[in-house]
C-alpha cells in the first residue's frame, strides 16, 4: 500500500513563478515511487503571480483539499495600488516611499506574523487534524515561505503522531526583505522564538542551499537536509538564437537587486565599441522594479531595453533557450549567500552561457562553477566583468559562444524527488 503524505503549500496552479514549482514537481514524481501526494491549498489565494499554463501540468487522480484563507492584501488592494507590488515582493528604497506605503510596511511586518497568511493556520490546523486521523496520512510536509504554513505543521505536530518535513524554500528571519518591514524589537523576538519552534520540533528539515543549513544547524540538532530546486525536460522548442547579442534575466528583477557595476560596464562598452552598440540588446522578462528602470536611463540603455513583463512558463523558457547569454542577479549582501533561484537550474539547461553576479562566497557562485554553465562575479570585480561581456560578445561574432555543462544530472527533478523519497522513507 502506498504511502499517503500530505503537503501543506500556499503557491498552487494558477499560481505563478518559481514558488509553485517545486512542489508541483516532487508530486509529479512521487507516485513512481509508491507515494501518494495529497495537495492541501487555498481555495481563494490572493496570488501576485498567475500561470494558468501551469494547471495542465497538475497530474490526473492528484486528491487536492482546498480550504478558503482570508487574504489581507485583498481588502489593502481596495485602498493602495502599491499594495500588490509589495506583495510580490518589489519594494521601493526608503526614501522614495510614501508614507501609505511606509505604514503598510510596518503593519505587514508587526501586526502579521510571521506573515499575512497567519489566519489560515488555525482553519487549517483544525481541517486537517481530523482529515489525518480519518484518512490515514503517514507524512506531513509544510512549505514555506509564507512560514505561516510550518505553523500548521507544528500545531499538528503538537496534536498528533504524525511525521512532519519542513521544507525552507527560503530563509526565515536572514531573509532580505525583513529588514524592509520596520520590525520592532518585540517583532523580532517573536519571529526569532516561531522560527526556533518550528526547527526544533519537526521530525526532518529541508533546505535548498547549503547556506540555510549552516545557518539553522546553530538553532536546531534535528537533520537538516539540502534538496536544491531543480530542473525539468521541457517540452519547448527553439530553432534559432537571437540574431542580436541578448543578455536576459528572466523572472523578477527587484530594485535592491539592482547592479549598476553591470548598467556601466555595459554603457562604457557601447559608447567604446560601435559594434557592440549595434548589436546589443537587454532583455528583462518579469517584474521590474521602479529603481532598476531609473538606472537604465542613469547609463543610457533603456533604448536597448526590451522589457516584456510577466510571460507564461514555457515563454519564459524560450526566452532562456534563444538568448545568447543569460543574466543571473543577487543582491549584495549577506542575507543573500543563501538565495539560489529556481531558475538557475533551468538556465543550466538551456544550453546558452550564464553570466552571474552576487555577494563574494554566494552559493551560486559554487553551482555555476562546479558545473561549468558560465562566470560568477562580485560586486568589486568590475574589470573583470566587463573584459568577460567583451569575451562573450567576441564569442558571439565568431558564432562559438556555447556552454559545455557538466554534472546536471542531479539537478534534474527525478533525481531530486528520489532524495525526498529517502527521507520519508526513513522516517
Amino acid at each position: 500500500m502506498a504511502k499517503r503524505v500530505l503537503i501543506v503549500t500556499y503557491y498552487w496552479p494558477p499560481a505563478g513563478g518559481p514558488g509553485v514549482q517545486r512542489w508541483l514537481k516532487f508530486v509529479k514524481y512521487l507516485p513512481e515511487h509508491d507515494i501518494e501526494p495529497i495537495v492541501y491549498c487555498p481555495s481563494n489565494a490572493n496570488y501576485p503571480i498567475i500561470d494558468k499554463s501551469l494547471k495542465a501540468e497538475i497530474p490526473e487522480n492528484i486528491s487536492i483539499l482546498k480550504q478558503p484563507i482570508k487574504e489581507p492584501y485583498k481588502l489593502a488592494n481596495l485602498f493602495s495600488k502599491q499594495t500588490k507590488t509589495i506583495s510580490k515582493g518589489i519594494i521601493k528604497e526608503k526614501d522614495k516611499q510614501s508614507l501609505p506605503e511606509r505604514l503598510m510596511l510596518f503593519i505587514r511586518g508587526n501586526f502579521f506574523i510571521p506573515d499575512a497568511r497567519k489566519q489560515w493556520v488555525k482553519p487549517s490546523t483544525n481541517f486537517l487534524t481530523t482529515y489525518i486521523q480519518d484518512f490515514n496520512i503517514d507524512t506531513v510536509i509544510t512549505t514555506g515561505p509564507p512560514h505561516s504554513l510550518h505553523l500548521i505543521g507544528l500545531k499538528i505536530k503538537q496534536k498528533l503522531e504524525v511525521n512532519w518535513i519542513a521544507d525552507f524554500r527560503d530563509p526565515w528571519t536572514t531573509i532580505g526583505y525583513h529588514k524592509q518591514l520596520k520590525l520592532t524589537n518585540f517583532a523580532k523576538k517573536q519571529h526569532k522564538q516561531l522560527e526556533s519552534k518550528v526547527l526544533n520540533q519537526a521530525d526532518q528539515i529541508v533546505v535548498t542551499s547549503p547556506s540555510t543549513k549552516t545557518e539553522f544547524e546553530a538553532i536546531t540538532n534535528k537533520p537538516i537536509t539540502v534538496i536544491t530546486n531543480g530542473y525539468d525536460q521541457e517540452k519547448v522548442e527553439v530553432n534559432n538564437l537571437d540574431e542580436k547579442f541578448t543578455l536576459s534575466h528572466i523572472g523578477s528583477l527587484l530594485s535592491k537587486r539592482n547592479p549598476e557595476i553591470l548598467w556601466q560596464a555595459l554603457s562604457e562598452i557601447i559608447n567604446n565599441n560601435d559594434d557592440f552598440k549595434r548589436c546589443f540588446q537587454l532583455n528583462l522578462v518579469g517584474e521590474v522594479g521602479e529603481d532598476i528602470i531609473n538606472s537604465l536611463g542613469k547609463y543610457n540603455l533603456i533604448d536597448y531595453l526590451n522589457k516584456t513583463g510577466y510571460v507564461s512558463h514555457n515563454e519564459a523558457v524560450k526566452f532562456q533557450k534563444k538568448s545568447q547569454v543569460l543574466l543571473l542577479i543577487e543582491i549584495n549582501s549577506e542575507d543573500t549567500k543563501a538565495i539560489i533561484p529556481g531558475k538557475l537550474f533551468e538556465y543550466m539547461v538551456s544550453n546558452r552561457p550564464i553570466l552571474a553576479i552576487g555577494p563574494k562566497g554566494a552559493d551560486i557562485s559554487k553551482l555555476i562553477t562546479e558545473t561549468n554553465t558560465g562566470k560568477f562575479f562580485n560586486y568589486s570585480e568590475y574589470d573583470a566583468l566587463k573584459s568577460e561581456i567583451l569575451n562573450m560578445f567576441e564569442a558571439y561574432q565568431n558564432k562559438t559562444l556555447n556552454v559545455n555543462a557538466i554534472g546536471l544530472q542531479k539537478y534534474s527533478r527525478k533525481a531530486l524527488t528520489k532524495q525526498l523519497v529517502d527521507l520519508i522513507n526513513n522516517l
